[in-house]
């Protein structure tokens, strides 16, 4: 969050006055965006990695760029429906000084400056799928390495890969830590309990919300049936802005996802369906198309 400053302006008669000015805008000391490029087929490959100084982001969403920068999940940006299909590619570099912590906001100052951004917050009642603890743990917590860096909490900016296609979808955090769908299962590594729901988002029809209140790293397995397992990847698709056939969408009728609520039942957690208000990022206008780098 940017911090409020106090300047002091000046003195007279002896008395002196304080006055609370705008916090400085931080922004990137120099930023390259353009649309990615297109795949010849369906699949996705997205990639945001830091380097000392260096920012990559590469095939990310406007909708996941907006979410990044705000501080929220995905479920929470409500926009046009083409931000989750509108990919680019961002090469930035941090000024002196700049640290990690920094990028959300360096890059609310890049939306407003080369998309022309607007947005509103508001809280809505939003249905969601609550992560809860059901019974006894059966998966397994596996203990950080020495060399691993501090355990990531929501909000936290992570290095990550996500590639997917026809065949699942992975997520790549880094020191052997991912999550993984394909061959009718979901497969966690050393994941947070928040790093689960956020990917289990992705594949359902309204968001995951932790409230478990687990802080350690797992590994546990989650084993679906070829139904819902094609219908998970159908949704997935979409959430990445994937353009499918009518014929692909209508798999998702009537389907339950029965399996993987069982399976998330089976290691001792629940997916509870409730409704809870959220704040909402709200935009309210924004360019497809960048201004001149």
């Amino acid at each position: 969050m940017k911090a409020l400053g106090l300047l002091v302006l000046g003195t007279l008669c002896a008395g002196a006055a304080a006055a609370q000015t705008a916090p400085a805008r931080l922004e990137f000391e120099v930023a390259s965006v353009k649309p990615s490029a297109e795949r010849a087929d369906s699949s996705v490959e997205v990639g945001l990695h830091i380097d000392g100084a260096q920012v990559h982001i590469s095939s990310v969403s406007l909708k996941d760029y907006i979410y990044m920068a705000y501080h929220v999940k995905s479920y929470q940006v409500v926009g046009p429906d083409w931000m989750a299909a509108a990919r680019y590619d961002v090469d930035a570099k941090l000024p002196a000084g700049g640290s990690r912590a920094q990028v959300p906001d360096m890059l609310q100052s890049l939306l407003a400056d080369r998309f022309q951004l607007k947005i509103h917050r508001e809280n809505r009642d939003m249905p969601i799928y609550a992560l809860v603890v059901s019974g006894p743990a059966k998966f397994k917590e596996v203990p950080p390495d020495p060399g691993d860096p501090p355990t990531p909490t929501a909000g936290d900016v992570l290095n990550v890969a996500v590639s997917g296609g026809r065949q699942g979808v992975s997520f790549n955090y880094g020191h052997g830590s991912s999550f993984a769908f394909g061959d009718n299962k979901f497969e966690a590594k050393k994941v947070t309990m928040v790093m689960c729901a956020d990917a289990l988002s992705r594949f359902l029809d309204r968001p995951v919300v932790d409230m478990t209140n687990l802080a350690g790293l797992y590994d546990f397995t989650l084993p679906l049936s070829e139904e819902d397992s094609r219908a998970l990847l159908i949704r997935s698709a979409v959430s990445a802005g994937v353009q499918l056939p009518p014929q692909a969408l209508q798999l998702l009728e009537g389907n339950t996802d029965a399996s993987l609520f069982s399976a998330v039942h089976d290691v001792g957690l629940k997916l509870d369906p409730r409704k809870t208000p959220l704040e909402a990022i709200v935009v309210d206008s924004v360019l497809k198309t960048p201004t001149d780098n």
